[in-house]
């Protein structure tokens, strides 16, 4: 499978992503994808050829291989890789339509953007950003359950019991490398936690940003509607019902009042 194409095309899902996003899909390119291409193919590789039980009895071995191993690591670790990749293609074809959506109204309304930022977390893109986040890790967290089922606790034994059709009696039968391939599975189980960790962060983090958003929206509405309805009246009438006096009549008036008063004593000391 040619995995560095897979990794062209989701490159492309950092910009729209957060700093979480972005770590989650580093770790799964770096400490799932390259291990899987590299280490864990290789290991794996001769788990069915190895295979070894203490009999001659023609389809034994087979079918206890088949017991034991109902599903491969490899292809189950494959399967598990593309639907926890796949979700992310949700957001970019997404943006995709809105983009297109964006050109047709800037053809029909002379230049005018229905977004201005098409990637842009809001309205639907961004129940599309957290419903992605949410298959992702419900994705991991399956295929960790079908793994504990089938293996028994991820536990890999150097010795199996057999006892099943074609084979004469119970059988003892080896697994090639079982210490090697049980690490390599735990490694896979504890990268597969920590991308589970990172989506469950950057769920809380977009739920958060959004509450407080949120709040902070309905209290600047509060804000506007309380001033609306509670205008204060004017408490001073206008600057143009001041009527402007000028100081020197003022004195002259004050003056001609005294002397009016100095004639109106004389006048009484003469009768």
């Amino acid at each position: 499978m040619n995995w560095s194409g897979l990794e062209s095309l989701l490159s492309g899902v950092n910009k729209y992503s957060t700093a979480f996003g972005r770590i989650w899909l580093s770790m799964v390119f770096v400490f799932r994808v390259l291990v899987f291409v590299v280490a864990a193919q290789r290991v794996w590789g001769d788990e069915s050829k190895d295979f070894v039980c203490n009999t001659r009895q023609p389809g034994c071995t087979t079918v206890c291989y088949d017991h034991i191993f109902p599903i491969s690591h490899i292809r189950l670790w494959a399967l598990q890789l593309i639907f926890v990749t796949c979700p992310s293609l949700m957001v970019m074809a997404h943006v995709k339509y809105r983009e297109g959506k964006d050109k047709k109204y800037v053809e029909l309304h002379n230049g005018s953007h229905l977004y201005a930022n098409p990637g842009k977390k809001r309205g639907g893109l961004w129940w599309t950003y957290l419903f992605s986040l949410v298959f992702k890790a419900g994705f991991d967290i399956s295929f960790l359950y079908i793994l504990y089922r089938i293996y028994h606790g991820y536990d890999l034994p150097r010795l199996s019991k057999c006892s099943l059709d074609p084979c004469p009696n119970t059988v003892d039968c080896f697994i090639s490398r079982p210490t090697e391939k049980k690490i390599f599975m735990l490694f896979m189980v504890v990268s597969s936690t920590l991308c589970i960790f990172m989506c469950i962060c950057e769920m809380t983090y977009l739920v958060i940003k959004r509450i407080i958003k949120e709040l902070k929206t309905r209290h600047y509405n509060q804000r506007l509607l309380f001033a609306e309805q509670h205008e204060l009246t004017n408490m001073a009438p206008p600057r143009s019902q001041y009527q402007k006096t000028d100081p020197r009549l003022a004195e002259s008036q004050l003056s001609l009042n005294r002397r009016e008063k100095a004639v109106e004593a004389g006048a009484t000391t003469t009768l």
